[in-house]
């Protein structure tokens, strides 16, 4: 072999060792790059992971409360004329005169608990009001007043209140 031939074989193994090292080093990136995705997401599954763990206590305290507490399935219109007659009565027994009710639609958007709801307007001093909004809210029987306004009344010794209460029951499935 001649020294051209043996110069022109060193120069093209040189050049397939450069190619082939071209591209084993894009194939080396590729692979790198799809790795450093595949870490980013797991660290991110794991973080999800932890969160949801660390939750999951207070979720199930929460569905623990739930599942002691749930009342029972009922008719809305039953629902409607127990919360009225409850309101009303509490209303009476700390000395609150009820100006007005009106039955509000029944929210049935829910899947698991409707919502029955009577806004009243009462007038009385202003220690009672507390009571009577006190006696109405209690989370065990799913009532509460949701929204309160409370204005001045022209005798400065009583104050107006228009609340909105609201209790939360289970459907009747054959209802939905």
């Amino acid at each position: 072999m001649s020294a051209r031939e043996k110069n022109l074989l060193i120069l093209l193994c040189i050049a397939g060792f450069l190619m082939l090292n071209f591209f084993l080093f894009s194939q080396y990136r590729q692979k790198k790059s799809l790795l450093e995705i595949g870490l980013d997401t797991a660290k991110n599954e794991l973080q999800l992971a932890i969160t949801l763990q660390e939750n999951s206590v207070q979720i199930s305290t929460e569905m623990d409360w739930l599942t002691k507490h749930e009342p029972q399935v009922a008719e809305y219109q039953t629902i409607q004329a127990e919360l009225q007659k409850f309101v009303d009565a509490e209303a009476g027994k700390v000395g609150l005169t009820v100006k007005k009710q009106s039955f509000e639609t029944t929210d049935t958007s829910g899947t698991h608990f409707h919502r029955a709801q009577i806004i009243f307007n009462v007038t009385g001093r202003e220690e009672a009001l507390y009571r009577w909004l006190h006696a109405i809210n209690e989370p065990t029987a799913l009532r509460a007043a949701t929204q309160i306004r409370i204005s001045p009344n022209s005798d400065d010794t009583l104050i107006d209140c228009a609340a909105v209460i609201s209790q939360w029951f289970p459907p009747n499935k054959a209802e939905s």
